[in-house]
């Protein structure tokens, strides 16, 4: 059984920075590629950013320069470092991590809660 929890999101004023985390259980973390979705009010869900097993990373071009994705295998945790929040950036924040090692990511796969991000201007 895979468990994420993702912990981090709160209210920020515009320009100020989270980061989010997500702890992992089970033995996939070591291997599996895994990522960030989010979904703001009346949208889908979209990617953010995405991690390989062996660090590549992928952006979203509305977050590139912005946000950082990494990933802490000893401890089994991935996180989103987010700088120069914006209001678009309000949204639920998900944690995900593929069954294998898909790339792109294609939302097949575990996912966590959610934490709330809620950016003001």
């Amino acid at each position: 059984q895979v468990q994420l929890v993702e912990s981090g999101g709160g209210l920020v004023q515009a320009g100020g920075s989270l980061r989010l985390s997500c702890a992992a259980s089970g033995n996939i973390f070591k291997t599996n590629n895994m990522g960030w979705y989010r979904q703001g009010p009346g949208k889908e869900r979209e990617l953010v950013a995405a991690i390989t097993s062996g660090g590549i990373t992928n952006y979203a071009d509305s977050v590139k320069g912005r946000f950082t994705v990494s990933r802490d295998n000893a401890k089994n945790t991935m996180y989103l470092q987010m700088n120069s929040l914006k209001p678009e950036d309000t949204a639920v924040y998900y944690c995900h991590v593929d069954f294998g090692r898909r790339w792109p990511l294609q939302a097949l796969g575990y996912w966590g809660q959610g934490t709330q991000v809620t950016v003001s201007s």
